[in-house]
């Protein structure tokens, strides 16, 4: 059995990652899933969580805007609404859709709160991957 399995992330807009990998963390809708090379073949929805990436050289992490994955045995390949590597994040713009989620959240009494609280939970994540964290 190989040491690396291949991992796929892609976007409607772009392919945001391609690479051999030695492990893949995800946060499945059912709670968190460990992948390794020969891993059982699965599918599974994604939560807004950070996607965390072993190799050789150390750990990665992107931040996923929920999706689908896939695992077979030598690939895992990840469909996401959104996908954005540390570097792209725009944490200014994150730290304000934080503010405004929490802003909605606490004072306006007829908004959508399950959006309101998707966006707080986006914001936070990019945050944290950002932050390296």
């Amino acid at each position: 059995m190989a040491n690396t399995i291949r991992l796929d992330i892609v976007t409607p807009d772009r392919m945001v990652y391609s690479a051999d990998v030695n492990m893949v963390i995800a946060r499945a809708t059912d709670g968190d899933l460990g992948i390794l090379p020969g891993h059982a073949p699965l599918i599974a929805g994604l939560d807004i969580w950070p996607l965390r990436i072993l190799k050789d050289e150390g750990e990665e992490m992107l931040s996923l805007c929920g999706g689908f994955i896939e695992v077979r045995p030598q690939k895992v390949t990840i469909l996401a609404s959104c996908a954005e590597l540390p570097a792209e994040i725009d944490v200014k713009r994150a730290e304000s859709a934080k503010e405004r989620a929490e802003t909605r959240l606490k004072s306006t009494p007829d908004i959508d709160v399950h959006r309101a609280e998707v966006a707080l939970k986006r914001a936070m994540m990019r945050l944290r991957v950002a932050e390296g964290k």
